[in-house]
């Protein structure tokens, strides 16, 4: 492939990720942003494992830099620099990033599904077990990280339906954009 090529690819898969980051500032159900079908987006689509990883996550920070020390500044004391839990919510958009990479197989209808709903529940399983460690509300036992699951079903729903309306949006438009240049087999490099 030409340089030309592959300057207009990561141009276009760059620039929907950082676009996928802005519906965590507009109006949204709990956990209904593009997020989770960037990161998949990242991890099907670019073929160096770096940019795959270091996109999203970067976009993902400097979205929650705005929003921790803008939008809910009131919340925090001082500047935040990292999101209270981060390192379970990023945990859970890096897994998706390599669920991207490994389970989905080019722009199949199937396969991408069911990527956005392993991703959404990996997602949840990880950040719920972490709220349930962290919050003086659950008991410490098992019957304290089911309540914790169980608080948590409104937030799966939303991010299973997120993923999915995004990952349609986000992948239709890279297809559109993509599709010229390149045969759809060839858009999801394995390494």
């Amino acid at each position: 492939m030409n340089s030309s090529f592959m300057n207009k690819r990561l141009f276009a898969l760059s620039s929907l990720i950082v676009l996928a980051m802005i519906t965590r500032f507009i109006p949204h159900a709990p956990n209904f942003t593009a997020v989770g079908a960037a990161a998949l987006l990242g991890g099907a689509l670019f073929k160096d494992s770096w940019k795959a990883f270091l996109i999203p996550v970067i976009t993902l920070f400097l979205s929650d830099l705005i929003l921790n020390n803008v939008v809910y500044a009131q919340f925090y004391d001082g500047w935040v620099w990292l999101t209270p839990g981060f390192s379970l919510i990023y945990g859970g958009f890096i897994l998706s990033v390599l669920i991207g990479r490994y389970f989905t197989r080019g722009f199949k209808v199937l396969s991408l599904i069911g990527a956005g709903l392993l991703s959404a529940v990996v997602f949840y399983l990880l950040t719920n077990a972490g709220s349930w460690q962290a919050s003086p509300l659950y008991s410490k036992d098992f019957s304290g990280l089911i309540s914790a699951y169980v608080a948590g079903l409104p937030f799966l729903l939303n991010q299973v339906l997120g993923t999915l309306v995004y990952g349609v949006i986000l992948f239709g438009t890279a297809w559109v954009l993509l599709r010229g240049e390149i045969k759809a087999d060839h858009l999801a490099v394995r390494q």
